[in-house]
């Protein structure tokens, strides 16, 4: 079992330098090209390139480390005063973040009986914290699509998708109060770069190829979105890989199944409700933003 452990981390490990490698590599090439122009345009652009860098990628990277790790199925199998332990770890270090006044006071009844405290803790992440997740999943996967099928080069949808990604797992580790273990960050290095790794793919795919001619042409048919059908396409993908992540993170700290076949069936099955929300959210709005483009505004009536 310490070999399966240490082998996900030293995946996650590698995976988090193949991905900054591959970024370092985008970044040289682009500086390479600008010192043709002007040598300090260069120098300029690594400043920038290494403070974006810091900020999107290093640094949520650093806050959920920082965080301490447990999960609430360590503390339904722990003994009785582990468990009771933990528990008020845990609630103390949620009483510190901003919460309405009946959820702390829920929380402080929880700290003053030990016996019912792991119970209560459970059912505050399940009916309360829920919610606030999913709006996190869905902020971040609208933001997923917007930027990806905006964008039309494949390395910046990858470092798109990477630091969304990573922003949103910041967002619920810092939620929840804690972090998934070490193990379970390594399995989500894999998903995330797998999820970049696939938005750069997507790149330039004709949608054609994906779908039947009938619904290709329907796509294609739909006013105003014509030109854009294809990385409306990929933006779709891309945030539904996205939802994937963010649920599987919030099951790697609230779930209290080890059934890894049950947890990855919740979270596509979970994925696919979210998705319908995340497109009426993101995509109603594009053809109006679109036509406003293309549409003079209405003078105004001058006052008599």
């Amino acid at each position: 079992m310490k070999n399966k452990n240490k082998f996900w981390i030293l995946i996650g490990i590698g995976i988090a330098v193949i991905a900054l490698l591959m970024l370092l590599s985008s970044v040289l090439e682009v500086g390479e090209r600008l010192r043709k122009i002007n040598q300090y345009l260069e120098y300029g652009f690594y400043v920038l390139a290494f403070l974006i860098l810091y900020f999107l990628i290093l640094n949520p990277i650093r806050i959920i480390l920082k965080a301490p790790s447990f999960s609430i199925e360590a503390v339904l199998q722990a003994d009785s005063k582990k468990k009771q332990r933990i528990a008020s770890r845990v609630t103390k270090n949620l009483l510190k973040q901003e919460l309405p006044d009946q959820e702390k006071e829920k929380l402080r009844l929880a700290l003053q009986s030990p016996e019912t405290m792991p119970t209560a803790l459970s059912e505050y992440f399940q009916k309360t914290l829920r919610p606030e997740i999913h709006q996190i999943i869905l902020r971040n996967a609208k933001s997923v699509l917007l930027s990806t099928a905006i964008s039309q080069n494949g390395r910046l949808d990858m470092l798109a998708v990477i630091s969304v990604n990573l922003k949103m797992i910041k967002e619920v580790v810092l939620k929840c109060g804690f972090r998934p273990s070490y193990t379970r960050l390594g399995k989500l290095s894999v998903n995330v770069f797998s999820t970049a790794m696939i938005a750069d793919g997507l790149e330039g795919l004709d949608y054609y190829d994906l779908f039947p001619t009938s619904t290709a042409n329907f796509l294609s048919e739909i006013p105003l979105l014509k030109p854009f059908t294809a990385s409306i396409i990929q933006g779709i993908a891309n945030a539904l890989l996205t939802i994937r992540i963010g649920i599987i993170t919030y099951n790697y700290l609230v779930s209290e199944t080890r059934d890894k076949t049950k947890l990855r069936m919740n979270a596509i099955k979970e994925s696919i409700k979210i998705l319908p929300v995340v497109l009426k959210e993101t995509l109603s709005f594009l053809p109006k933003r679109i036509a406003r483009i293309f549409t003079k505004k209405e003078a105004k009536p001058e006052n008599a």
